[in-house]
């Protein structure tokens, strides 16, 4: 997809401040600090569009961004480690599951694993949720042009063997991966 504009639409703590649902959204989920902002920023070819940073936890609103309006992308706030205060984390759970499970215009989830690790606990669970409630989704491994070839195969082979054929590799650097990961949002926007 050729991306001609994409703008930040609005950040929200609750369903009732979510922009109307009138078009499909693609939802980036996964741990705190593996880049989910990154591969937006990435995928849309905007630096600093989605807030980016080293610091875990540094998304905590669910953010929309608006594309060729045609699409959104929602950035969500990452489970697991995350430097911030203990009451705000305690507030991601419920916002990450009430998006998740009741909007309706979600069209595809993107489960965001660090290439260079084994598959995790949390991951798992997403996972896993998202095999059971039937949620179409596609596990992208971001941070794939940190590891050598055959490294990065071999981890490639692991995360399959946990998550399936779903797996993309992805480098937000390079942007290697980017073509395969637009082909499942388009197929997607194509039903």
């Amino acid at each position: 997809m050729k991306v001609v504009t994409a703008t930040f639409l609005k950040s929200a703590t609750a369903a009732a401040h979510y922009p109307p649902p009138t078009l499909p959204e693609v939802a980036f989920l996964g741990r705190s600090n593996v880049g989910k902002s990154s591969l937006i920023n990435s995928l849309l070819g905007v630096k600093g569009l989605a807030r980016a940073s080293n610091t875990p936890g540094r998304t905590q609103l669910v953010n929309f961004f608006e594309i060729n309006r045609q699409l959104r992308f929602v950035d969500l706030p990452g489970y697991g480690y995350a430097r911030a205060p203990q009451a705000v984390r305690e507030q991601w759970r419920p916002m990450i599951e009430g998006y998740l499970y009741r909007r309706s215009a979600l069209a595809l989830c993107i489960l965001v694993v660090d290439a260079r690790l084994e598959p995790q606990p949390l991951d798992l669970t997403m996972y896993e949720w998202l095999m059971a409630t039937a949620r179409r989704f596609r596990v992208v491994a971001t941070k794939s042009d940190k590891l050598a070839r055959a490294r990065l195969m071999a981890q490639l082979k692991a995360l399959r063997a946990a998550y399936g054929d779903r797996v993309l590799p992805y480098s937000s650097l390079t942007r290697a991966g980017a073509d395969a990961v637009w082909e499942s949002i388009q197929s997607v926007l194509a039903d």
